[in-house]
């Protein structure tokens, strides 16, 4: 003892007991009162390795104060500036559910929309341990129980330390990229930075990403606003007469199928439609479907597929717009627009983490009036994957939700069964369906996902078709992005009729087409279009089937159904694809030969419009969302929408406030239906409908773009 009391007088004794203090205080908040999806014991290691790097780092910046009287104020200093930021987050994360960015700890977000005024019941009463350790020490310091070093520590030891620390923050993010390739390139939610390597680096990791982006929005002018909204306007395409307005004050519901691509549309496996359901719509007389329609997503995966969908701009070269920009950017998205020209109520549907993509951020600034997230369902037992509730209980158990909405509503749900390694509990399984043998298990198992997704749409659309609720509807269906990556298409090639030997960029290229389909039931007009078009077409498509115009809106997609279409297509890394070629890599395919294409000047110089046209477009879309130039553009009619209108919080207590209100007639299904509850009318097939809520064996739900293909 009297060995460990002398250790701890001296200078490096004294920050060896504030480290493992304060990497035990972390711990404690790591396991106590974060909930960070950590799976593996690989992860736990990694999570409890990552607080001493950083800590080592910063508490070592003492030791170049070689006086005693400023060496101990200033690493007690750094202690306790350290605890206070691990404390405010611990305050902020049981509020919000997330960590405290450089925008929140300056007080331009979420802190000022409810934390300062609820601090105190947020606290617990083993928050004490958080601070214990700095009273009892600063109580012995002044007691002169722990006693000043008088002896410098030399510079190079200092550097040594300090060394010592950045060592230890290499292997820690080395062991992190093992476990989560692209950590930094490609955020996907602020615990991943937090699990991987702790508050110290995702604070500094978010103010040199802060500082970068105000750097850019500082030197934004008005006059690059201009150029935006002039390209917008050379290339807006008026609405085809016949299909304006064809859907007009029906209900939106956007179906977002994970992971979800076109060759799955009328395929058959061993004789079997493996999505007969989606089939029928696909081809059915009430629904204008698109073959020719392509993702256009990059790094940010599904939240860039919401992005084009909700803004008709595009995602971010590196990076995810949703995660990085997102809680602050100015939006002018399908919500805000459907609610101010035509009174539409906005919802989502998602039984996933909120935080996640940071939409419970982006979704108030998109105008959302609703979230209801994987805290509004039972996701315990089996009834989730790792990636959140099953596809057949959402829909399921979004009912409750839904029938309480004012109609006409905009409602988007996003699935997540389908979704990488393509994993179902033998139980989900249709013992009818046998899927391929190719030797790849997610090529194989792909097949047996969409299998059961297609049946969890059929179950709902039997509940719209029993309650009416399909002919007040449109019912927008579309795929987010590839399930199969480019390194498995040659496992995919056989089953497609193609030699692995033979494949190519170009067969990559077209493999990145997803379905689109419209539903309008009651139309009787549908068909199959031929038409090249991206999810960056979607919301000027939707506005005017809508009835609305989205003329005064800076968007970069066109009407599909317009005959000014521009059918050239960007993909997100600037190759481009038209229904004549592609372009991979500047190598141009003939689409009929899948062939190098052998090019006349005047072909070579068309295509060398459409690839500037490509290059513009990104790069005015990048420009526009990175400045936050739509800070500058004030659309006839659009108000901008204040985030701090919303709260995701007992949503279907505010959704029957509204119903209830004196004075205002309700548009709710629920009470369009006397008062009686439409939850009974759906039907579901789905074995964990009937298991106990409280099994112990909880499933966790992680991310669901957490793989790395």
């Amino acid at each position: 003892m009297k060995k460990l009391s002398k250790f701890v007088d001296t200078r490096i004794g004294f920050f060896t007991l504030l480290v493992i203090l304060f990497w035990l205080k972390t711990l404690f908040a790591y396991f106590t009162d974060f909930k960070l999806g950590v799976t593996g014991i690989f992860q736990y290691l990694i999570l409890i390795f990552n607080p001493l790097a950083t800590t080592f780092f910063i508490y070592s910046l003492a030791f170049y104060f070689k006086r005693s009287r400023f060496f101990y104020p200033v690493i007690m200093g750094l202690d306790i500036a350290n605890t206070l930021l691990l404390y405010l987050n611990v305050i902020y994360y049981r509020e919000f559910t997330d960590f405290m960015t450089i925008a929140t700890m300056t007080g331009y977000s979420k802190v000022n929309q409810g934390l300062s005024g609820s601090s105190l019941a947020l606290t617990n009463f083993h928050d004490v341990f958080y601070w214990l350790d700095i009273v009892v020490i600063l109580i012995l310091m002044l007691c002169k129980v722990i006693k000043f070093d008088p002896r410098a520590i030399g510079t190079r030891l200092a550097f040594a330390f300090s060394s010592v620390g950045l060592v230890l923050f290499g292997v820690n993010l080395s062991f992190a990229e093992m476990s989560r390739p692209q950590l930094l390139g490609r955020t996907f939610d602020r615990s991943y930075i937090v699990k991987y390597l702790g508050i110290d680096t995702f604070t500094g990791y978010d103010l040199v990403k802060s500082q970068h982006i105000n750097n850019m929005r500082q030197s934004a002018t008005k006059p690059e606003l201009l150029k935006v909204k002039k390209f917008t306007d050379k290339h807006y395409a008026p609405a085809n007469p016949q299909m304006y307005g064809i859907a007009k004050g029906r209900n939106v519901i956007i179906i977002h199928l994970e992971s979800f691509q076109q060759f799955l549309i009328n395929k058959k496996i061993n004789g079997q439609e493996v999505t007969p359901f989606l089939n029928s719509l696909y081809n059915g007389k009430d629904t204008y479907s698109f073959d020719n329609f392509f993702h256009q997503v990059g790094q940010g995966k599904t939240s860039d597929a919401e992005n084009l969908l909700e803004t008709s701009t595009f995602g971010l070269p590196q990076g995810s717009l949703f995660a990085t920009l997102g809680s602050d950017n100015t939006f002018q998205g399908a919500p805000a627009i459907l609610n101010q020209r035509a009174g539409y109520t906005s919802a989502v549907f998602h039984g996933n983490v909120a935080s996640f993509w940071n939409r419970n951020n982006v979704y108030k600034n998109l105008g959302y009036q609703y979230f209801f997230d994987a805290s509004y369902y039972d996701t315990s037992g089996d009834k989730a994957t790792g990636y959140g509730l099953k596809d057949k209980l959402l829909f399921k158990n979004s009912i409750k939700y839904l029938q309480s909405l004012q109609q006409p509503f905009y409602a988007k749900y996003i699935t997540v069964t389908n979704h990488f390694p393509y994993t179902l509990d033998d139980e989900d399984k249709d013992p009818n369906f046998q899927t391929t043998n190719t030797g790849d298990s997610n090529v194989d198992n792909y097949f047996v996902t969409a299998h059961y997704l297609d049946q969890s749409i059929q179950e709902f659309f039997n509940y719209l078709q029993k309650t009416g609720l399909d002919k007040k509807s449109i019912i927008m269906i579309y795929g987010d992005h590839y399930g199969i990556s480019n390194s498995e298409n040659t496992s995919l090639a056989s089953v497609l009729g193609k030699s692995a030997d033979d494949w190519t960029d170009f067969d990559n290229a077209q493999l990145q087409r997803v379905p689109l389909m419209f539903v309008i039931p009651g139309t009787g007009h549908g068909k199959v279009y031929h038409t090249y078009g991206g999810e960056v077409d979607v919301l000027p498509t939707l506005l005017h089937l809508l009835g609305i115009s989205s003329k005064r809106y800076i968007q970069f997609g066109t009407d599909l159904f317009s005959s000014k279409h521009n059918q050239v297509v960007a993909f997100r890394n600037r190759d481009f694809v038209t229904p004549t070629y592609t372009s991979v890599g500047g190598t141009i395919y003939n689409n009929k030969t899948g062939k190098e294409a052998k090019l006349t000047k005047k072909q070579q110089e068309k295509l060398k419009k459409d690839q500037d046209f490509v290059n513009e477009e990104l790069t005015l879309s990048d420009s526009l969302n990175e400045k936050n130039l739509l800070r500058f553009y004030h659309p006839k009619g659009f108000k901008n929408v204040n985030p701090a209108d919303y709260n995701y919080s007992n949503g279907l207590k505010r959704a029957q406030q509204i119903e209830k209100k004196k004075g205002i007639k309700s548009t709710s299904i629920y009470s369009e239906n006397g008062d009686r509850s439409t939850v009974d009318d759906y039907s579901t097939d789905a074995p964990e409908q009937n298991h106990s809520s409280t099994d112990s064996n909880r499933i966790k739900i992680t991310n669901p773009d957490a793989n790395n293909k």
